[in-house]
């Protein structure tokens, strides 16, 4: 076979080319550290790599989200923490007040503090995340979640924000709650119930209170209408036989009855009256409606009441009662919310752990695929790079043969 001078030329250089691009590509993966350098050097491999990828930087994103979230509520919790502490300061001042040897300057500085108190509550219930945002403002986060105006006509401290609230995506099938509603966890709140004397025939009330609180509460959860109002309404007929007895005026129905002597106290389903009557004469009351306020509102209530030197005795204790039980109320509410973020964030933490172990396992299967084998491509350079070199160093040789040297 006839091998020209070209073809002996074009040879070589395919093969010393050839070497050339190996030993580089070589180069390249060693230097890199990946097997796959251009998707034609392993097209599947290649596309597993991408859909890895996407899954690793999801993985990323969830955990930036678990971290933010988590800070959230954690601020949220340091909120709640410092308003209970407030909180029960406030109630173990209203519990002072209540004691009869204080003076008129003695109730007047326990005002004094609780309206400090008041104030700190009402900044905590505004509560701003590092970016200006307010925690409790619903999605209205931009403006103030409350507001305070002590010269309104009905509570002094409202709610100004809205019921949205804002969820955070932990991972492709889990997401958490990661802000509340202000209004549901400081202003959702029952007050004290009670009732009111209406009117009377013929009988003379002189006070009229509730005296068992529990016992009053479980008969006004139990018969409260809130569709019908006359079945709120009530008439306690003085009998012949010497007993009050408790009728509700809508359905004619007979609560209770008691005995009772004229111009003694008593009391029928914890309401206490001091009344003075005979058989045949009557009291109507009804209940009040339910009221929903906030502890910062309780405090400014009672505080008010405080500083005021012409309120009588009789009208502080009721006021200390409605106080204590808006706060008691408001605790309970505090508490079930941070029994809520406790378990917001053992669920946060766990979504945490189950997305780095995905993670882990995740770049470590995108490694097998892409990562190169030290070991056999220090080999394969080697070996490519003997080859190189015996390339040049035979070219010439092949390249001066000619027929010439033999004549």
């Amino acid at each position: 076979m006839r091998i020209s001078t070209n073809q002996i030329y074009d040879q070589n250089m395919r093969s010393i080319m050839q070497n050339q691009g190996d030993l580089a590509k070589t180069q390249e993966q060693l230097a890199s550290g990946k097997r796959i350098i251009t998707p034609s050097d392993d097209p599947v491999g290649a596309a597993k790599v991408l859909r890895l990828t996407e899954e690793i930087d999801e993985l990323t994103q969830f955990q930036r989200n678990n971290d933010l979230v988590t800070g959230s509520l954690e601020q949220q919790e340091a909120v709640l923490t410092n308003i209970t502490d407030s909180i029960n300061r406030a109630r173990t001042l209203i519990v002072q007040a209540g004691n009869g040897i204080l003076d008129d300057p003695d109730k007047r500085a326990i005002g004094a503090e609780l309206e400090q108190i008041k104030l700190e509550v009402f900044d905590l219930m505004n509560t701003q995340d590092a970016d200006g945002n307010y925690l409790y403002a619903g999605f209205q986060s931009g403006n103030q979640a409350f507001e305070y105006n002590p010269a309104a006509g009905g509570n002094a401290i409202t709610f100004a924000g809205d019921p949205g609230v804002s969820f955070v995506q932990l991972s492709n099938s889990s997401k958490i709650q990661s802000t509340s509603n202000g209004y549901e966890v400081f202003e959702n709140v029952l007050s004290r119930f009670k009732f009111s004397v209406d009117s009377t025939v013929g009988a003379t009330v002189n006070t009229a209170s509730v005296k068992q609180q529990g016992t009053f509460d479980t008969f006004f959860d139990k018969n409260y209408d809130p569709v019908n109002a006359a079945n709120n309404d009530y008439r306690i007929n003085f009998l012949a036989s010497g007993q009050a007895e408790l009728v509700n005026q809508g359905t004619g129905t007979v609560v209770d009855s008691v005995s009772y002597i004229s111009g003694q106290p008593f009391t029928i389903k914890g309401m206490e009256f001091d009344a003075t009557a005979a058989p045949g004469d009557s009291i109507d009351l009804s209940f009040n409606a339910p009221e929903k306020k906030s502890m910062a509102q309780s405090i400014h209530e009672i505080q008010t009441i405080l500083m005021d030197s012409t309120i009588d005795n009789s009208a502080l204790q009721e006021s200390i009662a409605d106080a204590l039980v808006g706060l008691d109320n408001g605790l309970e509410k505090l508490s079930l919310e941070r029994a809520s973020i406790g378990s917001r964030l053992n669920i946060a933490e766990s979504t945490y752990e189950s997305n780095l172990d995905m993670e882990i396992a995740a770049k470590a299967q995108r490694s097998s695929i892409q990562d190169v084998d030290y070991a056999e491509a220090s080999t394969e350079f080697a070996k490519q790079e003997t080859a190189l070199s015996a390339a040049l160093a035979t070219f010439p040789k092949v390249a001066n043969l000619s027929l010439f040297d033999f004549v």
